[in-house]
């Protein structure tokens, strides 16, 4: 996950990954039972700089959304480069001080593009991929590690959200 607070997670800038270490003090079925658990260590006053979430079993999930035809990929691209031209058309206004002239020519060079780059990689797979779906990475299970030197604390503190 990100780090909202932008400071270094440790790691040596240009380090090659490693994996995590340290005792498993929890484990979960989902990262927001995982999460959950840090969290609550944290409200404890645990230092948790010490614990490191761990997804275990990763698996590539895609989750197709709907059926694909030329119609939905073209009124796409109609509706994502009208959006795009409204932006352009908008910055463009501003930058020479008119307002209709630039919105038109922005909203029409957007659809021309936005049927270009949805209809062409549409054409390009020939009816092999006519589906939408989007990817997720999920892990089967996710594990809480922490240190070794205050593992031992950390357990006993989850025991006691367990129960």
């Amino acid at each position: 996950m990100t780090n909202p607070l932008g400071q270094s997670t440790g790691a040596r800038r240009g380090a090659l990954p490693e994996p995590p270490t340290g005792w498993p003090i929890g484990s979960y079925p989902t990262y927001a039972e995982a999460q959950r658990a840090v969290d609550y260590l944290s409200d404890q006053e645990f230092s948790v700089e010490d614990v490191t979430i761990v997804g275990v079993n990763l698996m590539q999930v895609e989750r197709v959304l709907g059926r694909l035809s030329w119609a939905k990929v073209i009124g796409g691209g109609i509706v994502s480069g009208a959006w795009l031209g409204v932006f352009f058309g908008l910055l463009l206004g501003i930058v020479t001080g008119g307002f209709l002239a630039p919105l038109v020519v922005g909203i029409i060079g957007g659809i021309i593009f936005g049927l270009i780059s949805t209809s062409i990689p549409y054409a390009a797979t020939r009816g092999t991929r006519d589906f939408a779906s989007t990817m997720q990475l999920v892990a089967g299970r996710y594990d809480v590690l922490c240190k070794p030197k205050s593992a031992e604390i950390a357990r006993d503190m989850l025991a006691r959200l367990a129960l």
